[in-house]
């Protein structure tokens, strides 16, 4: 399907965000072609995938994820806030979450950073995915401008990407600027110029986040290529895949 499925923070919809419960549940779907996530650092340097900067949302502890050590963090109970049947999820590290998705499905990684918040954050991450030889299976985004020119100076063939919920005239310029050849942006700043614009400059675009079916539908009609972020997987397989003629294209890949 050229609407390729990003499941945000795994199959979210479903399992607490950012675990490994909820990315085996993304992978569980054979149409979920990225896993989006978001990486931080602990106090001693471990890239721990978690989305907050503070710990009350998602799990039971409490204080700032920068300045707790990870053999805490693992102690933490991260899946109870979603549904008592994910009590005990721990917060994952990131090499725990590559090892799961190694050749299966595609990384955006989201390097969760503001100003010198996280200083070594791009040479840990870089130095997991490196290690695995995964290069290739995800793009680096962010934020952080700061973050995306650190990454590119470490790993100049690293693809990376900004995120962005804004509309600047110069959008394609600072793309440029960034060396990105990836842009994960707020859904309701996109239309059919800006996309035709954006591809003809070899920018791979994503949409964030979509898990309304209307609208699925609608930015499906902008670009056939636009990636689709969704919390809800199984909405984006009941707009693109089970309806005719589009089930029967999907069938025929399976079978090949």
């Amino acid at each position: 399907m050229d609407h390729l499925c990003v499941a945000h923070r795994g199959f979210s919809g479903v399992a607490p965000e950012n675990t490994i419960a909820a990315f085996k549940l993304a992978l569980e779907q054979p149409f979920v072609h990225w896993i989006e996530l978001d990486v931080q650092l602990s106090k001693d340097g471990v890239p721990v995938v978690i989305h907050d900067f503070t710990l009350e949302r998602t799990t039971n502890g409490m204080g700032r994820v920068k300045d707790t050590d990870w053999k805490d963090l693992q102690r933490l109970d991260a899946g109870s806030w979603k549904h008592e049947q994910y009590h005990g999820e721990p917060v994952p590290s990131l090499a725990q979450v590559l090892d799961l998705c190694k050749g299966r499905v595609s990384l955006n990684i989201e390097l969760k950073t503001a100003g010198d918040m996280y200083p070594g954050l791009e040479k840990a991450v870089l130095r997991e995915i490196v290690m695995r030889g995964m290069e290739g299976e995800v793009v680096l985004t962010s934020f952080e401008r700061t973050a995306l020119r650190r990454a590119k100076e470490l790993a100049p063939d690293i693809r990376t990407g900004l995120i962005i919920d804004a509309r600047p005239d110069d959008l394609a310029k600072q793309l440029e600027n960034l060396q990105c050849s990836f842009l994960s942006m707020g859904y309701p700043r996109l239309d059919r110029k800006l996309l035709k614009d954006l591809a003809s400059r070899g920018i791979t675009v994503m949409a964030w986040t979509v898990d309304d079916r209307r609208i699925m539908r609608r930015l499906s009609s902008l670009h056939p290529e636009l990636m689709i972020c969704t919390n809800w997987p199984d909405r984006w397989e009941q707009v693109f895949l089970l309806s005719k003629p589009r089930i029967w294209h999907y069938i025929r890949k399976l079978i090949r």
